[in-house]
């Protein structure tokens, strides 16, 4: 018995009505790119330039990107849906499907983003089953063009402001 009035499903359900941008998580090991698709990305502070995101404690890509010491945050276009699922792990799809490059950390920056931030990672905590996961900016540019890719009651869909 939950010691909360609601479930898991009422709580996921309730939550899903906050519509996210959807980003990819990337850093590059002896093993190559590894990505991560995250809907938890938020700015943190201006000075210093700090962002989070928070991967969850069972990913299996979030150990190699920690390892890294690096991440680029990748902001998905409406046009980049094909290759990311809702579980995340696919992320890395992103990577190998189309080109990429890097900037000042070596972590990828996935061709046709909206945006992208190239951070080193300052400070990891714990957050229930999750991690929180802060990093310093340490580059960072964007498209003059484009739509993002949003994510909406479980679905993926496109911003028609």
């Amino acid at each position: 018995m939950s010691e909360h009035r609601f479930d898991h499903a009422q709580y996921r359900q309730t939550l899903g009505h906050f519509p996210t941008g959807v980003t990819v998580i990337t850093a590059a090991d002896d093993s190559g790119p590894v990505g991560l698709a995250v809907g938890s990305f938020t700015s943190l502070s201006l000075e210093p330039p700090l962002v989070l995101f928070c991967p969850g404690n069972t990913s299996s890509s979030w150990p190699r990107i920690r390892a890294s010491g690096v991440f680029c945050v990748n902001v998905l276009g409406e046009h980049q849906e094909a290759g990311v699922s809702t579980h995340g792990e696919q992320g890395a799809r992103q990577v190998r499907r189309g080109g990429w490059s890097t900037k000042v950390t070596g972590a990828p920056v996935i061709d046709g983003v909206l945006a992208w931030i190239d951070c080193t990672i300052t400070e990891v905590l714990e957050g229930g089953d999750h991690h929180i996961v802060i990093g310093r900016v340490e580059d960072l540019g964007f498209a003059e063009v484009g739509r993002p890719l949003v994510f909406f009651k479980g679905g993926y869909g496109k911003y028609d402001g």
